[in-house]
């Protein structure tokens, strides 16, 4: 079994795609998608064409370019039709135009200011945010007014503020949330969908084997199913165990990744790792074929990535989809480290993700010694 073991180290080394699947690639997908959806890093550009070049229009614009997360664009210089048509070739998403008049209305008692919002109607949610902010801007503006119209008539300014009052009062408040931020999600996130990568590796390798004659060879020697099986997984286990480590340690010095307890999230981790390969170790032994077993693994890493919430929280799934990833080890692995890292949880208040886990994996692992010797016969047939 020290043999096994020892070979299956060395070549799981020397295979450069082990590396590239297992810790180069999803070090790529946490930078990238770290870098484009940290929320403290990103903002909104806003085209704007202020056609009234007016002080009250000014004001609107750096108001606007005040707002957390917007980037204001003045293109004064550029006609409206040229705008809109760039709107239509698809090369801007929205374009805000203030017409000739803002002032003149905003001061006039009877008129309005007119603002305009050009929109892409097959762009995303981003002319909408846009539009929700105006209409918020609106609403103050509307208040100032108000204001002035009851300072007027008269009333005291602690009148005009019980006016002014909302009818409803609306206080945000967030639960078990102390250390959320989008690597919070990300790097467990993808951590979690790599690691069932191995399950490639670990394919690749028994169909190389069978392919070679060794398997076929074990019958004339003592080493048992027991023994080759477990020299087999080892390697794989140790793989996954080391890339967890290297992924957890990058958001951790990197992004600054809040790990919460290092006891759960160590145990996590092996239970993770005992997971992926046992169900590796058991797909090995039951697929006909190796691109079969490449065609099962990414099945089982994409589709349980999606409806697991790895990519995105799977609240924004339909509701049977939700109903399915709640099946998938992805799952309570992804809530696990969520539990520990976001909301301050400890070793012994996730039990059930590490039950469920370990039963995958050991299920794995009893599946794959079940099917050891059919596995025998058909590499010597």
């Amino acid at each position: 079994m020290k043999s096994v073991i020892i070979k299956e180290l060395k070549l799981m080394v020397k295979e450069k795609g082990n590396v590239f699947f297992l810790i180069i690639m999803p070090l790529l997908f946490i930078v990238v998608f770290g870098s484009i959806f940290n929320a403290d890093a990103s903002s909104m550009t806003i085209h704007v064409n202020d056609k009234d070049q007016s002080a009250a229009s000014q004001t609107f614009i750096r108001q606007l370019n005040h707002v957390k997360g917007f980037h204001v664009k003045n293109d004064s210089t550029a006609s409206v039709a040229a705008q809109v048509k760039s709107i239509k070739n698809g090369k801007l998403s929205s374009l805000i135009v203030i017409d000739k008049g803002f002032e003149k209305g905003l001061n006039s008692g009877r008129g309005s200011a007119d603002i305009q919002i050009y929109k892409d109607a097959a762009s995303s949610d981003t002319p909408e945010s846009i539009q929700a902010v105006l209409q918020n801007m609106a609403n103050q503006y509307r208040e100032q007014k108000l204001a002035q119209t009851l300072t007027k008539a008269g009333n005291s300014p602690q009148q005009i503020k019980e006016t002014l009052a909302p009818p409803i009062q609306i206080h945000p408040i967030s639960e078990n949330g102390s250390h959320v931020d989008f690597i919070s999600l990300i790097v467990p996130g993808y951590t979690v969908m790599f690691v069932f990568f191995i399950m490639n590796s670990m394919v690749r390798r028994f169909f190389q084997e069978k392919d070679s004659g060794m398997i076929a060879r074990l019958q004339s020697t003592p080493l048992g199913a027991i023994q080759y099986l477990i020299g087999m997984w080892i390697p794989s286990f140790i793989a996954v165990l080391i890339q967890c480590t290297v992924l957890l340690t990058f958001g951790l010095l990197f992004y600054h990744l809040h790990l919460g307890d290092p006891v759960a999230i160590i145990l996590l981790v092996i239970c993770l790792a005992l997971c992926g390969t046992g169900l590796g170790l058991a797909l090995s032994l039951v697929v006909r074929s190796e691109n079969q077993g490449l065609g099962i693994t990414q099945l089982i890493s994409l589709g349980g990535a999606i409806v697991a919430g790895l990519w995105f929280p799977s609240d924004l799934l339909p509701h049977f989809a939700q109903i399915i990833g709640y099946f998938t080890p992805q799952y309570w692995a992804l809530h696990g480290f969520q539990d520990v890292m976001i909301r301050g949880a400890h070793f012994w208040t996730i039990w059930k993700s590490f039950a469920v886990l370990v039963a995958l994996g050991l299920a794995g692992l009893a599946i794959a010694l079940l099917r050891f010797k059919p596995f025998i016969r058909s590499a010597t047939d």
